[in-house]
């Protein structure tokens, strides 16, 4: 056990210094996050006007309003759906997507898509409202996330094509997040050939990681979570569909009703949250970012495979870590969740989670339930057993989080 200890104190030294590296060579890009947040809620004069709540059908809201103007503003986007009606990533993706598709339209993803919109498209199982129930149509481009050839891609693209679909996180995938310079190599190669194609971006746990967003490489569309990044770790509910106006609303009136699009939706909880999380955001994805590189420095020293690497380019903030045998696999996301700030006495188990094709084990013991923001980690329980570490709204939660949840590991004699 001696030995032990010393190992895990010696990658907890090196992780340290990993972790600070990593945050003097990010510092800049989120400085520049946050100048174009501060900025944008600048030129919109926000104000305490801006903050309160609104209830019945929320006409003139002006605080959900300019709060969706604000947001595209950041987004680079000609338009934003912003809604607390809005409950879920996968929500916000199904609106943006069913609401741009037509019957015979086809949806074209880039890679296999995350397993619970499998169920939007109709892939796994009988789903009512699924895209081919409605009559649309689904394929898919097999590809390596190392090596994407924009000019295949684009060859891929047929005259029915609609939708060209990216995911820009990895869902339960071992590979890395997509680059926005490879996204904006392959959109310039699609756009030559099918200016007509909509290009639609998955943009959760993507938002602040750079400086730039998927709209200023040319993508038409993207959506998100705000229990994710552009929450700060403080908006309690809600996504965002975000692109060229049209297709937002669109989106919008699959929300609600034809004819009423995004005119109504009360703001039942003061926007004040949903403009302070955003204040908050550039900062809190810093903290995540540093948490996620000790992680994989730690991991590293032990033996683990991490992806990103130690040093590598990220474009989310997910870490993932490969335990090879589900009893480790487990034990790290239990012990994610003893170090929590809320339940912490609760054990997470692998359950039959709604969406899912292998039973799943989730750690979130966070101040909003869910929030993927705060500390949290989550995996299939399947090979090669990896698990996906997330968040942390400091750095020095994911730290005693990791290497206390490692040192219990280590004292159970699964190390």
């Amino acid at each position: 056990m001696t030995d032990i200890k010393m190992k895990l104190a010696a990658a907890a030294e090196a992780a340290e210094a990993a972790m600070q590296e990593f945050a003097l060579r990010y510092a800049p890009v989120a400085e520049q996050n946050f100048a174009r947040v501060l900025d944008a809620m600048r030129a919109h004069k926000i104000s305490e006007n801006h903050l309160r709540d609104s209830t019945g059908y929320g006409y003139g809201d002006v605080g959900r309003d300019t709060l969706e103007q604000v947001f595209a503003d950041v987004l680079g986007a000609e338009s934003c759906l912003l809604r607390q009606q809005i409950v879920s990533g996968t929500h916000a993706i199904s609106l943006a997507l069913l609401g741009n598709l037509l019957p015979g339209d086809e949806l074209l993803y880039v890679g296999t898509p995350y397993d619970t919109l499998q169920k939007i498209i109709g892939l796994q199982g009988y789903a009512p409202g699924s895209l081919l129930e409605m009559g649309g149509k689904y394929r898919e481009i097999e590809v390596d996330f190392d090596n994407l050839n924009a000019e295949e891609i684009a060859a891929a693209v047929r005259p029915e094509t609609k939708i060209l679909a990216f995911q820009r996180s990895r869902g339960y995938a071992w590979r890395p997040a997509l680059s926005l310079d490879i996204l904006g190599e392959i959109v310039a190669a699609v756009k030559k050939q099918h200016p007509h194609v909509i290009i639609f971006v998955d943009n959760c746990y993507g938002e602040f990681v750079t400086t730039r967003e998927p709209m200023s490489v040319g993508a038409d569309l993207i959506a998100g979570s705000l229990i994710k990044n552009p929450g700060g770790g403080i908006a309690p509910c809600g996504g965002y569909i975000a692109g060229r106006a049209d297709l937002v609303e669109r989106a919008a009136c699959r929300l609600t009703a034809p004819g009423i699009g995004s005119e109504v939706g009360c703001s039942l909880l003061a926007s004040r949250v949903f403009y302070q999380g955003l204040y908050l955001a550039p900062l809190t994805v810093q903290e995540a970012l540093c948490g996620a590189e000790f992680t994989a420095a730690f991991c590293r020293e032990l033996g683990y495979k991490v992806l990103p690497g130690v040093g590598s380019e990220r474009s989310d903030i997910v870490e993932s870590i490969e335990f090879g045998n589900p009893e480790q696999l487990i034990a790290f996301c239990q012990g994610i969740q003893k170090y929590s700030p809320v339940d912490s006495y609760a054990r997470p188990e692998p359950w039959d989670m709604p969406g899912y094709t292998d039973q799943v084990i989730m750690a979130s013991g966070s101040f909003v339930s869910g929030s993927s923001i705060e500390l949290s980690a989550d995996a299939p329980i399947r090979p090669p057993y990896i698990a996906y570490f997330q968040g942390g709204l400091n750095r020095w939660h994911a730290k005693i989080a990791v290497t206390r949840t490692f040192a219990d590991m280590a004292e159970a004699g699964l190390l």
